[in-house]
């Protein structure tokens, strides 16, 4: 992402819980907030942080890195500056579709941790990402729960009470309007689909932005709207479209991938409406390469490469790999639309979700399978819109485990760069590159 390098200005600070691999902690720094602490369980993407400076032509200068549980951590001792933004995506196992759903019975729930941060560091924002699996029915009064505590999270949980009964507690405090403003937060939470902000993605989540409520934002002002729309990448790949002029493709390949194509209402107000925004980026337009990788293809993977593990060409981490298989339930990605959602997986990457279908329908891989293979990491990587500079640490399976877990970066900096907005609106952020 061209963003990530140019222009940018610093703004204010910025903690960071649950980094991941980087993908969040990268996209607030490129909204121009200072790292003060950046915290990660996982040993293996706490060396991806330490081996991925924030700016990569200060390399000596790398991320403010305290590794370990964050129940661990008295922010006090390492956080002496004032936080204008908290930002992190508690652990999503215990709500994702794919997980074993123990919602706020899972040990691994870190919202409460979440909680604390504010309480000991009074960010003036937080931005919390986490999977739609929050807003199943079965989690639904939790949820409204997590809300209420970012609300008011200075009104502590009795160790001795349930949710429910703190629950009660917070709702009177909220419909009576009794608390400071200074103690409270402003809540908006949002569903969002990565693909209609620009990521090669289909990857649905949702967003938790808060202000403190004595700064008097509206955030209504500066909530990102959808920039990128699936009819108007439809309408560009109709015969003659703007798709094909960026992509050498088979007279075949693209005359398939036209009669596939869903018509559209063109008379429909809607659908006018999205015809005025830009196209969704495809798995394609990722192996091609857009923002910072734009001009850098990545280089084509043979059936040699796939069967002897070769990396292929200059850029890191796009290295062939065998075993792909395809099967029911476990459809490849087909490179004219978004990716599939890239996932972590309980037991590893889903077959599905990991593996790609090629041009080349006689392509064999390792595993005897015709016309399709497993997607590289650099090729996932690019799907999650990180830059090719940025590289991670372990074998292929734990790399793939931080994409899964990770924020897409042009996602992040899109909700990063618009709170940095909303916050430079009421005041709330010195001027750049001033430091306290």
């Amino acid at each position: 992402m061209s963003e990530l390098r140019e222009g940018r200005q610093e703004v204010g600070t910025c903690v960071e819980l649950f980094a991941g691999g980087g993908g969040l902690a990268m996209a607030v720094h490129a909204a121009g907030f200072r790292p003060l602490l950046v915290n990660e369980l996982a040993k293996r993407a706490c060396e991806s942080l330490r081996m991925n400076p924030p700016d990569p032509e200060n390399p000596e200068e790398g991320w403010p890195l305290v590794p370990g549980d964050v129940s661990d951590i008295k922010f006090a001792e390492h956080v002496t500056e004032e936080v204008d933004v908290l930002a992190g995506g508690p652990p999503c196992q215990p709500f994702s579709l794919g997980g074993v759903h123990k919602g706020m019975e899972d040990k691994r729930n870190m919202f409460p941790e979440m909680f604390r941060a504010i309480r000991e560091m009074r960010p003036k924002a937080v931005i919390c990402e986490n999977v739609r699996g929050l807003l199943r029915p079965s989690f639904k009064p939790y949820f409204n729960y997590i809300l209420n505590e970012l609300r008011l999270p200075f009104v502590e949980r009795d160790p001795n009470a349930s949710w429910e009964d703190h629950n009660e507690i917070l709702e009177k405090l909220i419909a009576n309007d009794s608390v400071d403003l200074s103690e409270r937060y402003v809540v908006k939470e949002m569903q969002v689909n990565a693909a209609d902000h620009g990521v090669p993605q289909i990857r649905n989540r949702v967003i938790i932005v808060a202000f403190r409520a004595d700064l008097g934002v509206d955030w209504d002002r500066f909530t990102p709207k959808e920039t990128h729309s699936e009819e108007s990448m439809i309408h560009s790949m109709r015969e003659g479209g703007p798709y094909w002029d960026r992509h050498e493709v088979a007279p075949n390949v693209r005359k398939h991938v036209i009669a596939s194509l869903p018509e559209l209402d063109y008379e429909n107000e809607k659908t006018k409406e999205k015809l005025k925004l830009d196209p969704w980026r495809t798995l394609r337009d990722a192996i091609s390469g857009i923002d910072e990788n734009e001009g850098k293809p990545l280089s084509y993977i043979t059936e040699e490469d796939v069967e002897k593990k070769f990396p292929v060409g200059e850029i890191p981490d796009h290295v062939g790999w065998p075993g792909a298989r395809v099967y029911t339930g476990h459809t490849p990605n087909v490179l004219d639309r978004p990716a599939k959602t890239v996932k972590a997986g309980v037991h590893g990457v889903p077959g599905g979700e990991s593996v790609m279908r090629l041009d080349d329908p006689n392509f064999v891989n390792a595993g005897g399978g015709k016309g399709y293979r497993y997607m590289t990491v650099r090729e996932t990587a690019r799907v999650m819109t990180f830059p090719d500079r940025w590289v991670l640490d372990g074998p292929r399976g734990e790399k793939m485990r931080q994409l899964g877990n990770a924020v897409p970066v042009k996602l992040g900096t899109v909700f990063a760069s618009a709170v940095a907005d909303a916050l430079k609106s009421v005041g709330a952020l010195r001027a750049p590159g001033k430091r306290k």
